[in-house]
This record gives structure tokens, sequence and C-alpha cells, in this order.
């Protein structure tokens, strides 16, 4: 079993970077995908990104591709997700996910974290 906590979220200002850390307990974290979603008021949860188990491959959703990166410390039981040049519509709560497979579809995903709430101001 695996138990997601994630942190890192504030206010910041559109344009501002951003790191939010996903830390995980239990044994089978280093053989899991890590997945980060994220929901805004009224909006579906959205795919944000994904990393594999020993973090050669990423995948992004096309609304954050070339801004925010994802990165894992398995040594650590950490995964990070870097976001730069925050827009407004960034504004959600965010949420790590593991699961074993890297993709997109969120029934993948066995364990959830709590989410932290980003929000950018413009």
């Amino acid at each position: 079993q695996v138990q997601l906590v994630e942190s890192g979220g504030g206010l910041v200002q559109a344009g501002d970077s951003l790191r939010l850390s996903c830390a995980a307990s239990g044994r089978t974290f280093s053989t899991s995908a890590v997945g980060w979603f994220r929901q805004a008021p009224g909006q579906e949860r959205e795919f944000v990104g994904t990393i594999s188990r020993n973090g050669a491959n990423t995948y992004y959703g096309d609304s954050v591709k070339g801004r925010f990166t994802i990165s894992r410390d398995n040594a650590k039981n950490t995964v990070y997700l870097q976001m730069n040049s925050l827009k407004s519509e960034d504004t959600a709560v965010y949420y790590c996910a593991a699961g074993p497979l890297a993709v997109r579809s969120s029934r993948n995903y066995n364990y959830w974290g709590q989410g932290t709430q980003v929000t950018v101001s413009s």
C-alpha cells in the first residue's frame, strides 16, 4: 500500500514558479508510476502529467507541456512537479496519485493524496 502527501501549494502571481512535492510511504512506491492531476472548482479532474517507475519516461497534458516538469527521487520516496510560467488558469487543487502504469487515465491510479491548493493571481 502507498500513502501520498502533497505539499508546496500556495498563492503566486502569474508568471511565477512553484514546486509541488508528493511524499510517499510504502515499499511499493519505487515500483509505481506517479501521476499529477488537478481539479478546479466546477470542472472535471484534469491530467497534468505522469512519470514512470524509474523516472525515465514522462508525459504531460497539452495545457502544461513545456511549462511543467515532473521528476522523482526514489531514494527519498518523493515526486516533484515543477511549475513554471504559471497562469491564472493553472489555479486548482493538485493531486498526486500512484499506480502501475505511467498513463493519462485516472483509473490506473490506485492511491491518491489529499491534494494541495495552487492559486495563481493575474
